[in-house]
């Protein structure tokens, strides 16, 4: 199997007619990096994927494979192979002969087939089912089927656009560990397109979050999750509380945001913000529910709501409380056997560590 080689994407501009579909891409992926692109439905993250596999050419900027220029060459004269949602196993053909397909199209011999056919399915964890039809397999026996007929093309770059979105949770959740593992096991590039955040939190190496044909962040689990660069992106990825309000005070890299509902809050302000947020200037803060808190902490980090409704989900405790404008706040509590019930209607006051809420210029969330 070759080790993956970086792939490069320089000002890539899209257009159909006066529609732009994916403006200004700049995106570097490092050999052998797991790279998802996250976004919801329509934010050009296929597009950009059609544009990497040859199947549609950008309208402007360049696509790179290992440094190379790939203008002018088309999906077949590409180091790429793509997986498509549906599949497209040949129903006739068996489990072996479906994965040694791009050999027999160079006139491999049956034995040299059958060789690498048994090769590749055991390290995507299905030995001996080399005689199976496709219809006699599970739908995550067939993905490992799918994965194991692009690999035998001896490809540099893996492209899999949305591969588990036909699968249920519980195959989905267990399918992200076995490709993350088949990709660790052959070290070639994988690039990922997924709206499901726990996929692409799970799975990658790095993330480029879209929106609207644009690419709003870049950056690994952590940095997208903890540290969010746009209102969107804050939105989009996990839960997240917002309160709206106008800056107050500056001090390096926190700052106070004065609430509609809370008075004023401390909070640090995000990396992609520092030195770009003013006094006076239109702002939101966001504290994911985990980093709530019951009891009251410093006044500059202390809410008071009234509960809404509490939920109880095993392991943990959904609380709403009462938020700005209509909107509810969520507080998740791990569940220690220990916590009383709060009444619908109770006062109660929670508190956040400032270091755990990021503030950033006000901007578009993601759609509720």
């Amino acid at each position: 199997m070759s080790s993956g080689v970086d792939v490069n994407l320089e000002n890539i501009w899209i257009k159909f007619g006066d529609f732009v579909a994916v403006r200004e891409a700049n995106v570097n992926i490092n050999g052998g990096e797991f790279f998802s692109f996250l976004g919801p439905s329509g934010c050009g993250k296929t597009t950009i994927l059609r544009a990497v596999s040859g199947f549609l050419t950008p309208s402007e900027g360049r696509v790179l494979i290992g440094g190379k220029d790939m203008e002018g060459l088309g999906p077949n004269k590409r180091p790429t192979a793509l997986i498509f949602q549906n599949l497209a196993l040949f129903p006739l053909m068996k489990v072996w002969e479906n994965i040694t397909f791009s050999m027999e199209v160079k006139g491999a011999s049956a034995a040299e087939r059958r060789k690498r056919a048994d090769e590749l399915l055991d390290m995507i964890a299905l030995p001996g089912q080399g005689d199976k039809l496709p219809s006699e397999l599970s739908g995550g026996q067939k993905q490992r089927v799918a994965i194991a007929r692009a690999l035998c093309a001896q490809p540099d770059v893996l492209l899999l656009d949305e591969p588990l979105s036909a699968l249920d949770l519980k195959l989905r959740q267990h399918m992200r560990t076995e490709l993350r593992e088949i990709q660790q096991r052959v070290g070639i590039t994988f690039i990922y397109i997924t709206h499901d955040q726990g996929e692409a939190l799970t799975m990658s190496d790095s993330v480029a979050v879209m929106r609207a044909g644009i690419i709003d962040q870049i950056g690994d689990g952590n940095a997208v999750y903890d540290r969010p660069a746009t209102p969107f992106v804050a939105s989009f990825v996990g839960e997240n509380n917002v309160f709206r309000g106008k800056i107050t005070a500056i001090n390096g890299d926190e700052a106070l945001i004065a609430t509609n509902r809370s008075g004023e809050l401390r909070s640090k302000i995000t990396p992609a913000a520092v030195g770009k947020l003013n006094v006076g200037d239109e702002a939101m803060m966001f504290v994911r529910p985990e980093m709530l808190q019951l009891g009251a902490g410093d006044a500059k980090s202390t809410i008071t709501a009234k509960v809404v409704n509490e939920e109880f989900e095993g392991n943990s405790y959904s609380i709403y409380l009462e938020g700005d404008g209509g909107k509810q706040i969520k507080m998740a509590m791990p569940n220690l056997g220990t916590d009383p019930h709060r009444a619908k209607g109770e006062t109660v006051s929670f508190s956040y560590d400032a270091h755990n809420a990021v503030v950033m210029p006000a901007g578009d969330l993601a759609s509720e």
